[in-house]
Parts: structure tokens; sequence; C-alpha cells
């Protein structure tokens, strides 16, 4: 239903009509122009000749203008989607581990999708009005906090459920916000490549995270060593997402 809905009312973006110019492209374009009050095109720009085009495939997002953000971008993606699936997979268990009962788990996970629902919309929010750059890292040191917070509070159960709704909000922000700040990190032209292999780079920390947290715990690990590394993990990711540079074109 959402899919027909978006092909019905949801508009192409400027700059994919600039660098698509299906044979439309012209009248859709004014069409945009005209929404947003903006005097029509008579003719499409030129189109500039951008290093980003050349090569096929991942070539494209391993330019010399474009690895060091590529790179990063992958940083990014895979310490969010791995902690992220760390936290979700391993955490009930761990409570478990640690002294709690199994409804306890469950409840815990409960109220850590839940807070996951407010994060994002929350993220959608804020992104109206500050840069997403800084809404991400935020987002990522907040988390590294909770998370670092988690296992001391395994006393205070009242405490433990509120850093479930708030790690729920936090990280479900940054996963969120991760795919939206990889559109604005690469030109229109490579788009599509950069995000793709980016969700790639994701989803290999998703399968490869809990695999590792079994491991660890095979070797001795405790459930505050698990969540101490997945901090510095989850950290690193932050510093990550700050230290990509933007198109000069796109608000900072």
């Amino acid at each position: 239903m959402l899919i027909g809905a978006v092909l019905w009312r949801l508009p192409e973006s400027l700059d994919f009509l600039l660098t698509q110019r299906s044979p439309r492209a012209l009248d859709r374009l004014n069409g945009l122009l005209a929404a947003m009050k903006q005097p029509a095109l008579e003719s499409l720009p030129d189109r500039p000749d951008s290093p980003a085009e050349r090569g096929p495939g991942i070539r494209q997002i391993l330019t010399p203008q474009l690895r060091r953000t590529t790179l990063l971008t992958w940083v990014g993606f895979f310490t969010a989607m791995s902690v992220f699936y760390f936290v979700a997979n391993w955490t009930p268990k761990l409570l478990v581990e640690a002294g709690l009962t199994a409804a306890h788990g469950i409840t815990w996970g409960v109220l850590l999708n839940l807070g996951g629902i407010f994060g994002t919309l929350l993220l959608g929010l804020l992104a109206a009005r500050f840069a997403l750059k800084h809404l991400l890292v935020g987002y990522t040191l907040a988390t590294a906090v909770l998370l670092a917070l988690f296992m001391p509070a395994l006393s205070l159960y009242g405490l433990l459920l509120a850093l479930g709704v708030l790690i729920g909000l936090s990280i479900n922000g940054c996963v969120a916000g991760v795919y939206t700040f990889a559109l604005s990190a690469y030109p229109p032209q490579v788009r599509a490549t950069g995000v793709g292999w980016g969700v790639g780079m994701g989803r290999l920390g998703s399968l490869v995270s809990p695999l590792v947290a079994g491991r660890l715990l095979d070797t001795g690990w405790g459930p505050g060593q698990l969540y101490l590394a997945a901090t510095v993990v989850f950290a690193a990711g932050g510093l990550a997402a700050h230290a990509v540079r933007l198109p000069s074109r796109v608000p900072r």
C-alpha cells in the first residue's frame, strides 16, 4: 500500500532529475520548481562532468575524491548495525545471565523497541532544525554513554527499564540517521551506489556482531565487558560520522 502511495505522490528529487535527464525531466523539474514558488527553466542546465562518474560500480565511490567519504560511511554503517543487533539479540539473554528472570529480559526488549519508535520520530523532527551530521554525532555519543551505564544499573530494575527506552530511542535514531546521512554524503551521480554499499557493510556488521558476542562469551567475557566493547565500537562510529566531509552544496 505504501509503495503505491509513494509512486503516486512522492516526486523525484531535483538532483535526480538533473542527473538522469529523462525525456520528461524538464516538465517534472518545472513542476517541482512551481511548487516551491521558483521560476521555471526553459531548458535543463548543462550536466557537469563529475570524476565520480568514471568507472563502473564500486570504482565510482572509491575515486580519490570520494574514497575518504566511502570508507568512513562504511565504518558508520558497520558500527551502528553491529551494535544495534548485538543489543537487540543478546541483551535479554545477558540479563538472565546476570540473575534476572526471562520475563524481565522480554520486558526490556519490548521497551527497547518502543523507545526506537520515538527515537526515529525525534530524529526527523530535530533534523528539520539542526544539521544532521551534528545530530548523528550527538545520538551516537549519547548511545555510547547509555551503553556504558547499562550493566552498573542491573541492581536498580526501574533504572534498567528506563535505560531500555533511552537506548532504544538513541540507537534506533542512529541507525536511521546513518541511512539519511549517507544520502547527503554522495553526489547524485553515485548516490545509489554509495548508499547501497554502505547498507551492505551495515548488514555485514549485523551478521558478525552476534556471532562475535557469542564467541567472546564462550572465551570467558562477561556481560559488562561486552557492553563496554559495544560502547567503544559505537563511539568509533560517531567519530567516523564527524570526520565525513560533506559536499559544500549540502547545508551544514
